[in-house]
């Protein structure tokens, strides 16, 4: 049983990125994961990502292009206001305007950036470059 399968699936990505495989299988699925792979995908991280029912949860297949440096969770999911993305982008980004961050907010799952654009704040989960 894991405690957190969002942060099992990114090490599992990272793992294969780092060893070069060309694909990888993530389970189980959830709808949060496939939107969180459904961004990265958006930003050209990670190729196409596909959800294979086998009746115990769902397995996400993902295709790796190998544009993956780093991914990891938050934790704790800190909140964060629309004026304060600097801070995070300072600690978990490497430089300014490169790689993202995962942001829930109330108007659905999205990226720092466009976080900062819709003015909104909210919880993050996830970064990645």
């Amino acid at each position: 049983m894991f405690n957190d399968p969002l942060a099992a699936a990114l090490a599992k990505i990272m793992n294969a990125e780092r060893v070069g495989k060309k694909e990888v299988e993530i389970k189980p699925a959830s709808t949060l994961m496939k939107r969180i792979l459904g961004l990265l995908q958006e930003h050209q991280y990670l190729g196409s990502c596909e959800l294979v029912e086998d009746g115990k949860g769902g397995v996400l297949k993902v295709n790796l292009l190998g544009n993956v440096n780093k991914c990891g969770v938050v934790k704790p999911r800190f909140s964060t206001k629309h004026t304060t993305f600097e801070k995070w982008e300072k600690r978990y980004l490497p430089a300014k305007d490169f790689g993202l961050l995962v942001v829930s907010t109330p108007k659905g799952i999205m990226t720092n950036m466009q976080a900062k654009q819709e003015r909104t704040g909210g919880k993050l989960l996830a970064y990645c470059y």
